[in-house]
């Protein structure tokens, strides 16, 4: 059947008509704006002409900000956004990413109605397709998430499919969902027509003008260079798309953006003998990776290939892109499971086999926010093949970030510092790139990993606990132990274990957990964020005290749980900060807080010589030792006194451990266990280890991953910033108040917000719950984001979960908010709010009972006791 098909796709050449209509069409102001000279300056210079340039232009301009120029190298919306497939869907896995692309179908489908310009905007809905129960499960754990959002779904049958659809094949089904108000547009048409609007509001638009480099003085963006000459401006924006990274890596100052294109293949035919109508729903069929829309009564069709062709690694430019050379070849995959899934095309007259790129970025998601190195240079780029579906809600919050200084919503996932220079390789791009592009359709099941661009960063004890049965996870480029696979366990069963259910490392994770409670456990956390803040004089402590919200003016060697807070008094960073010397300060974040927590310090800092930041993250390697007997572990190596009267909670000194000088030795663990945190110079590293393991054989010692981590910490009710913890988190909504300074009378950054949130009360509360009726065996486990629900009322999600092996069940932790009935506004929650209410945590479409917490169950942890014998009202503050 293919071949045949495929002798008459090569007898069909180019459509004048598709080529006619495809071309981008430059707006009057453009062409009206190319005949002047440049502006000697703006506050604003936008680069890129696409559906994100052009979005961010209208947006800004719609704030009240006047003095923008977007400037495009070809013509307007003729890059990427012009081969566009223009289906706008809503579902997506992410929360952020849903609201983005429910933000841009709600503007995109009055921008005809403001501007004039038809957009061809059509809403068909869509219709994803599950070829097997994971992938149903994955689908309704998206419905749930969409529904509490406000965005229509419905998981449906296969023969509800059927009635959607009159051709697609059904037979291989288990079920779908649908999604009603997801729609078609024309790309390049919804971008002229952002163009439009931003120009009737004042933006100056210059198309086939080149930026050549971003001029930067100290730090600070102060013009741009083009090839018609330079402009003065404040704010520079990159929305160059496939050239973004060539472009932040050409200014005086780099930039580093991590993106990568890769060719993306799709078919357009003649109409069907019975045209398909215009509101004929998208399919997408993940399982057979392509997507099929309607496409003047003909389709659409394309997907994204298990072996992707990555171009443009050596950096080369196009003024326009051009469609690249076909290649029946490779879409030959996707053309068989086209075929499959709508027999009725074999005879079908072929018009064209588009080959345009695409952009992709290394986690699959787009990169927006500033440059931690260039104040005042933006971007927003690298839209893995959803720049129509986000375009819209990007543009929103990056022109929010610029006006504001923050975004309305919590965009941390998408925000350009979660990524470091290393990741800017271009030989790590085009591996990583390779691996991203199919797993846009790839069944995503908790706690899988990337297999490119692994061992970047490694712990001195890397080889030797890999030796040991070390299975590996990477955050920031950095390789962690997730647990460790005893000798008698089938390793390569394991590392291909992918389950919604109870995975194959349960037991493992369980006994790790026991010898953390019962003798000692030592994991390497060496890839936890660590800083050093110095001076000459008393500088230190007093930026310090203002940027942190916890007294840092203790006694040398104590160490403070404190955050780093916003003039909002959300959580830029949690961190722990010990006080080494009078005027030395260690302080120690997450892994993904690296790049954004070192920006927002050199920021907030004074220049002054007298003020040394330094990142030492690479110079110690951290050993976690938790347990009752790490005391007698370290009492041994060291030959000093380590219980509590001689070396209380949270206090810090530098001692030897064996034969190495120098250990920074920390009573504390990060999950509430007893125990303590070495930070050993590098070049001791396995010295140390070595005499760990050796002495600790007597009390039981063991290797421990942070599997094992994650389930202490949730079950002791710790929050962990970036997963329970926001920009758009106070202390005071997560039950620290204790780590504020408040009442001292002191300045700090986020204060007056937080006196002002105190006297008006809080709009959520950070939250554990139990779940009641939920068997680990047979159940569904929850991950993250499931929605919860209040006597029966959707009340927010979680953000957070694990199996505590104490309490022997399930524990999320989340955030309540209280909605008004009437309104749907948020309103105060009380603690009796939260105490009086009935919970369920919704697990793609089950509903499981959940007792809310918002203390610690203090009493569980004193002696392990069976599940029905705890009584969960005991409760103890902090």
């Amino acid at each position: 059947m293919f071949h045949r098909f495929l002798s008459i796709i090569r007898r069909q050449r180019t459509s004048p008509r598709w080529q006619k209509q495809c071309l981008a069409r430059s707006s009057a102001s453009a062409a009206e704006a190319h005949s002047v000279a440049l502006p000697a300056q703006a506050q604003v210079v936008i680069c890129g002409g696409g559906i994100v340039g052009t979005s961010v232009a209208y947006h800004l301009s719609r704030m009240g900000w006047k003095d923008i120029i977007l400037l495009e190298q070809g013509r307007l919306a003729a890059g990427s956004t012009r081969f566009c497939a223009g289906i706008l869907s809503t579902a997506r896995h992410l929360t952020i990413e849903q609201k983005m692309a429910d933000y841009s179908n709600k503007l995109y489908q009055q921008l005809e109605q403001e501007t004039g310009i038809q957009t061809g905007y059509v809403r068909t809905g869509s219709v994803f397709l599950a070829q097997t129960q994971d992938r149903l499960i994955s689908l309704k754990r998206i419905n749930s998430r969409l529904n509490v959002i406000g965005i229509p779904s419905e998981i449906i049958s296969p023969k509800k499919v059927a009635e959607l659809h009159p051709f697609l094949n059904m037979h291989d089904l288990v079920g779908a969902m649908h999604v009603p108000e997801d729609a078609v547009v024309s790309s390049a048409d919804v971008a002229l027509a952002l163009a439009s609007a931003a120009s009737q509001n004042g933006v100056q638009i210059y198309d086939r003008t080149s930026v050549l480099h971003v001029m930067v003085k100290k730090g600070q963006v102060t013009g741009v260079e083009t090839d018609k000459g330079q402009i003065e401006c404040q704010y520079f924006v990159n929305c160059a798309g496939q050239w973004a990274y060539e472009l932040g890596l050409s200014n005086e100052e780099p930039v580093s953006i991590p993106l990568h294109a890769c060719e993306h293949f799709y078919l357009l035919t003649r109409p069907l003998e019975t045209p398909l109508q215009n509101n004929t729903p998208t399919v997408v069929d993940p399982d057979g990776r392509i997507y099929i829309r309607n496409w003047q009564g003909g389709i659409l069709s394309g997907g994204f290939e298990k072996n992707p062709k990555p171009i443009f690694t050596e950096g080369k430019n196009q003024l326009e892109i051009q469609n690249l050379q076909e290649d029946w070849d490779h879409f030959e995959p996707l053309l068989s499971s086209l075929l499959r899934r709508m027999p009725e095309l074999e005879t079908l007259e072929i018009m064209k086999l588009v080959n345009c790129p695409e952009t992709f970025t290394p986690d699959m998601r787009c990169i927006m926010g500033e440059s931690p190195v260039v104040s005042g240079y933006f971007v927003l780029a690298g839209m893995n093949s959803a720049g129509l579906s986000f375009g819209g809600g990007a543009g929103k919050y990056l022109a929010e970030w610029i006006v504001h200084g923050y975004p309305s919503e919590n965009v941390w996932e998408l925000d350009l510092k979660r990524f470091g220079a290393l990741q800017s390789s271009r030989t790590f791009l085009r591996h990583r790139v390779m691996e991203v592009m199919p797993l846009i359709y790839d069944l995503k099941v908790p706690r899988w990993d990337f297999q490119t661009g692994r061992q970047l960063r490694t712990s001195p004890l890397y080889d030797r606990l890999d030796a040991q049965g070390a299975r590996w996870m990477e955050k920031h480029g950095f390789e962690r132990p997730k647990y460790f696979v005893p000798p008698d366990k089938d390793l390569l069963a394991l590392e291909q274990s992918k389950t919604f259910y109870k995975p194959d490392w349960f037991d493992i994770v369980e006994s790790e957990v026991k010898c953390c409670k019962e003798a000692v456990c030592v994991i390497d956390m060496s890839s936890f964020t660590k800083f050093e803040i110095t001076s000459t004089g008393d500088q230190a402590l007093e930026v310090l005290q203002f940027l942190f919200s916890n007294d840092l003016d203790v006694p040398v060697g104590h160490i403070v749980h404190t955050g780093m807070l916003n003039e909002a008094g959300g959580y830029e960073n949690d961190c722990s900060i010990a006080r080494l010397s009078k005027r030395s300060f260690f302080m120690i974040s997450p892994t993904d807080q690296q790049v954004h927590c070192w920006a927002w310090l050199k920021k907030h800092m004074p220049e002054d010589s007298n003020l040394v930041l330094e990142d030492v993250t690479w110079k110690y390697t951290a050993l976690n030792l938790i347990g009752p007997r790490a005391v007698d572990v370290l009492s041994e190596l060291s030959y000093a006194p380590m219980t509590a009267d001689h070396f209380p909670t949270l206090f810090c000194k530098e001692m030897s451990v064996g034969y190495a000088n120098g250990i920074r030795v920390m009573s504390m663990t990060h999950t509430g266990e007893p125990g303590f945190m070495l930070y050993i110079p590098i070049e001791y590293a396995l010295h140390v280890y070595n005499e760990v393991m050796n002495v600790g054989q007597k009390y039981g010692i063991r290797n421990a991953g942070y599997y094992a981590l994650r389930s202490l910490r949730i079950e002791k009710f710790f929050a962990f910033w970036g997963q329970d913890l926001n920009m758009l988190t106070t202390p005071l909504e997560c039950g620290r108040e204790s780590r504020v300074k408040l009442e001292k009378g002191m300045d700090f950054m986020g204060r007056d917000a937080l006196l002002q949130q105190k006297q008006n009360g809080v709009y959520k509360r950070f939250t554990m719950f139990i779940l009641e009726d939920h068997d680990t065996d047979l159940d569904l486990w929850p991950w993250w984001g499931e929605p919860i629900y209040r006597n029966g009322r959707y009340v927010g999600q979680t953000t957070s979960s694990a199996y505590s092996y104490t309490l022997e069940r399930h524990v999320c932790l989340g955030f309540v908010h209280n909605f008004s009935e009437d309104t749907g506004e948020e309103q105060v929650v009380t603690v009796d709010f939260v105490n009086r209410g009935e919970y369920e945590i919704d697990i793609a479409g089950y509903r499981f009972q959940a007792k809310a917490k918002l203390y610690p169950v203090a009493s569980l942890f004193t002696h392990k006791r069976r599940k029905d014998d705890v009584e969960l009202s005991d409760l103890h503050g902090k």
